[in-house]
C-alpha cells in the first residue's frame, strides 16, 4: 500500500512538472525584437535611451543595475513581478499582456 501511495505521488509530481515546463521555457526565452514592439505601449512613461524620467523611471541599462526602484534586486522574476503587479503609479499588466509578450519585453529590456 505504501509503495502504491509513493508511486502515485511521484507520478503526480512528474505530471505537474511536465505541465509547468512549457510555461517556464516560454518565460525563460523571449524575442527582443518582438519585445521592442510590445514595449512601444510602455514608452509613453519609460525612457530607454536616456536617463530621463518621463512618468516612470528610465529603463536604460535596467539589467545592469543592482536594484529596482522598490529596492528589490534586478532579476527576471522581480521585473516580471513589476510588470504583472505594477506599483508606484504603474498599472498592472498581468491580464493585459500574454506570457509570451512579457518574456519578449524582458528580453528587450536586457538589450538596453
Amino acid at each position: 500500500m505504501r509503495n502504491w501511495i509513493v508511486g502515485c505521488a511521484t507520478g503526480a509530481l512528474l505530471l505537474a512538472g511536465m505541465m509547468l515546463a512549457p510555461g517556464l521555457k516560454a518565460q525563460e526565452k523571449g524575442d527582443a525584437a518582438k519585445g521592442k514592439m510590445v514595449f512601444e505601449q510602455c514608452s509613453g512613461c519609460h525612457a530607454t535611451d536616456t536617463d530621463d524620467v518621463i512618468v516612470g523611471p528610465s529603463l536604460k541599462g535596467l539589467f545592469k543595475r543592482k536594484m529596482l526602484k522598490d529596492g528589490k534586486p534586478v532579476n527576471e522574476a522581480n521585473v516580471l513581478d513589476m510588470i504583472n503587479m505594477g506599483g508606484g503609479g504603474m498599472p498592472p499588466f498581468a491580464d493585459s499582456l500574454s506570457a509570451a509578450d512579457k518574456a519578449n519585453v524582458i528580453a528587450y529590456l536586457k538589450t538596453l
